[in-house]
């Protein structure tokens, strides 16, 4: 899970964003990292000391979820607007960042919806299995804290959200691109069902950092091959590997 986008959402002044922010945002240049070789997540925690966590946290994402216990769970609401596009490719995955509006209510908190991006093959499994692909939609509540939901996709129909983002990615790398005559809602991703697991965990990439609540939904959500494969020409790989859960308390709704 990238965040990168807490550059400009988040107050500075946040003492929880700035313990999330690596290095870079200082004004110092960003440790390389990847999905593969010697900079791969293996060794992310030895990359800088600001990526600690990477090696030493207790509750690192992603996760197999596994043996999670039924319980009376808020439902998620979601009041996503349509917003004009505005995407990236950032060197690590496709990125789509939402303009102010949009948000998750659960219980009594509530997020603002900050940028959606995608891992090739999922990230989370559920009961050992891994899917297609994986969208993660980042929030943050005034505080900074995030909240992330998880859509896992599987091949099946075409998916004509995906066609809308697919069709737009920029050609250069590491430059975001607003695409006005274009318009889209996150909403038209989610699964008609929407319950879910739920849990503590952290980003999936550098600096890794803790205090992320998860929440994965339970139903997939389809791709088409051909989508998949798009996708899968310029990330073929860019998943965390599965990380301890360390007995952590997995919840789902009943």
């Amino acid at each position: 899970m990238r965040l990168r986008f807490l550059l400009k959402v988040l107050s500075p002044g946040l003492v929880f964003a700035a313990t999330l922010l690596p290095a870079c945002a200082f004004g110092q240049k960003a440790p390389h990292w990847t999905y593969e070789g010697a900079e791969g997540p293996s060794d992310w925690g030895k990359l800088d000391p600001a990526f600690g966590t990477c090696s030493i946290g207790h509750t690192q994402s992603p996760i197999d979820i596994k043996n999670a216990k039924k319980s009376e769970l808020s439902p998620l609401k979601f009041d996503y607007k349509a917003v004009p596009l505005n995407i990236i490719d950032n060197g690590h995955t496709i990125q789509v960042n939402y303009a102010p509006g949009s948000t998750l209510t659960v219980g009594d908190k509530s997020y603002v919806l900050k940028q959606f991006h995608f891992h090739h093959p999922s990230e989370e499994h559920i009961n050992g299995h891994g899917y297609d692909l994986v969208a993660h939609l980042v929030h943050a509540d005034a505080d900074g804290h995030l909240a992330v939901v998880a859509i896992l996709l599987k091949k099946g129909s075409s998916n004509p959200f995906l066609n809308t983002v697919w069709t737009n990615i920029p050609k250069e790398k590491e430059k975001a691109v607003d695409v006005s005559s274009v318009s889209l809602n996150v909403s038209d991703l989610l699964p008609a069902y929407r319950g879910y697991f739920t849990f503590a965990g952290s980003l999936t990439t550098p600096p890794c950092s803790e205090g992320v609540t998860w929440y994965v939904l339970k139903t997939q959500s389809s791709l088409s091959a051909e989508q998949l494969a798009t996708f899968a020409k310029i990330y073929p790989s860019n998943a965390r590997p599965i990380q301890p859960s360390n007995n952590r308390e997995i919840l789902e709704t009943k």
